[in-house]
């Protein structure tokens, strides 16, 4: 069922007797349930390298939700956060990237004076470096143009006319500076100086868990080297990990118990915890598992983050996988957004049945309430019908109050929005505040403001008609 309202409706909710908006708001909120929790960031994002730079985090990863399955992707963009709970983006860290196929980037490797960063484009394995962890990011073997199936700037070579298959790099640098390349179906080889060229000796690191394997993770702590590896996909996605005590390539120890770390947990509805990295906090030995979890089927994933904790021996406990996070990590000064009263919307999408890859246990609807943009969680958020020509989201503070900022999360952000920002003290008469009528590329869509108002609505003009989160302060 489908619910729409027009703006001659508008003054009549206002007064509390149209009963359809009372039923998209109110009701709504006590009738439907959100069942993805609240993950880091607030759109689909999958394959996160999280680190922290400079007393920022930096998020890079692949950007889902483009409803075209493994075929497409986003563009590359980055996601920055001061306290590990509030991330924006502003445009393209990676220019010539965008219109690929791009996947799985790297954490940024700080070397030769440079950064580089190592994402799959178009099923293959880059290198690219910039002078800042920001970018914009340029490929290191010039010339700086990407095209499909590959060109020969891949980071592996084939010494004939095969293509050099591998995916999901990741790279660390050991305490001699020696760094090493990790990547897909267990593979592993050292970097030389100059982070582009790949030893020739590649090595297959054994593990006591066979069949396909991607997404690698390396990282040491106390002396002990970690290789966390991917087994199975979709809900059946699992990590499990061995280590050694020589060096990034081996020997290696096999765990006797508990080499799983995360799996699929049906009592707490979380499903395929996946490719994804681990972080430390640094002064500290608090580390952090980052995640994707099967979240709408096939690449529409969101990205988690648990505790990752360690026994006396230095082995790894069982992730204990939760849908809330961990929270603030690091303090920055944030205000409280004001509570909203009740929000309507122009039109709300029809629920949508999440169809299972391969457990039959899956049983997640997820449904486009008004409600969910003001939450406070991303991973709900409020969808109009496709067909709504005339969109737009409506938030009603309950009584005018003084209103200085709106921030925006739009749905699908890294394709761009355009709209419009109106407020009203009665729901009759509204008067332009903010907005932009050209398509821009960023989340969240700030408005500085100076107004005293009840009610706030925006009127999107181009762009995914939804918002994931609506921030007013």
């Amino acid at each position: 069922m489908m619910y729409r309202l027009n703006r001659m409706m508008v003054p009549l909710l206002a007064v509390g007797t149209f009963a359809v908006a009372i039923l998209n708001t109110t009701l709504l909120k006590a009738q439907i349930a959100n069942p993805f929790g609240n993950p880091l960031i607030p759109d689909m994002v999958a394959d996160a390298s999280i680190q922290v730079v400079d007393n920022t985090f930096y998020c890079y990863a692949t950007t889902d939700g483009y409803d075209n399955g493994l075929n497409t992707s986003g563009p590359p963009v980055l996601w920055k956060s001061k306290d590990f709970v509030h991330w924006s983006f502003s445009g393209y860290y990676f220019p010539s990237a965008v219109g690929q196929k791009y996947w799985a980037p790297s954490k940024v490797i700080a070397a030769n004076g440079k950064y580089y960063i190592y994402p799959t484009i178009n099923g293959f394995m880059y290198a690219a470096v910039a002078s800042s962890p920001d970018g914009p990011f340029q490929l290191a073997i010039k010339p700086d143009s990407l095209y499909k199936p590959f060109t020969p700037s891949t980071l592996l070579k084939s010494p004939d006319s095969k293509p050099p298959y591998g995916i999901d790099a990741e790279v660390f640098i050991d305490d001699d500076k020696q760094a090493y390349l990790f990547w897909q179906k267990r593979k592993a080889a050292r970097l030389h100086n100059d982070m582009v060229t790949v030893d020739t000796n590649i090595v297959t690191i054994p593990t006591p868990r066979t069949g396909y394997s991607e997404g690698p993770i390396f990282f040491k702590r106390k002396g002990i080297y970690y290789y966390l590896y991917t087994l199975g996909g979709g809900e059946k996605y699992q990590y499990a990990y061995i280590t050694s005590k020589k060096s990034p390539l081996g020997p290696y120890d096999f765990p006797t118990t508990n080499d799983i770390i995360t799996t699929t947990d049906r009592d707490r509805g979380i499903y395929g915890p996946g490719h994804g990295s681990v972080f430390n906090l640094p002064g500290t030995d608090d580390y952090y598992f980052v995640y994707l979890e099967f979240g709408r089927g096939s690449t529409n994933r969101q990205t988690y983050v648990n505790k990752l904790l360690f026994d006396r021996d230095g082995n790894i406990k069982p992730v204990i996988l939760n849908k809330e996070g961990v929270g603030p990590l690091l303090k920055d000064k944030v205000a409280i957004p004001k509570k909203i009263s009740k929000a309507t919307a122009s039109s709300i999408r029809a629920d949508l049945k999440v169809k299972p890859e391969g457990d039959s246990s899956l049983h997640r609807t997820e449904s486009f309430s008004p409600f969910f943009a003001l939450d406070g969680s991303n991973g709900s958020r409020w969808m109009a019908e496709t067909d709504d020509t005339d969109c737009w989201l409506l938030a009603d503070l309950g009584r005018p109050q003084r209103i200085t900022r709106s921030e925006i999360y739009f749905v699908r952000p890294t394709a761009g929005h355009a709209y419009e920002l109106e407020y009203s003290l009665d729901a009759v008469r509204w008067l332009p505040v903010g907005g932009h009528g050209d398509v821009q590329i960023r989340s969240p869509h700030n408005d500085k403001l100076n107004l005293k108002a009840r009610y706030l609505r925006v009127k999107l003009i181009k762009g995914i008609p939804g918002v994931w989160e609506w921030k007013i302060y």
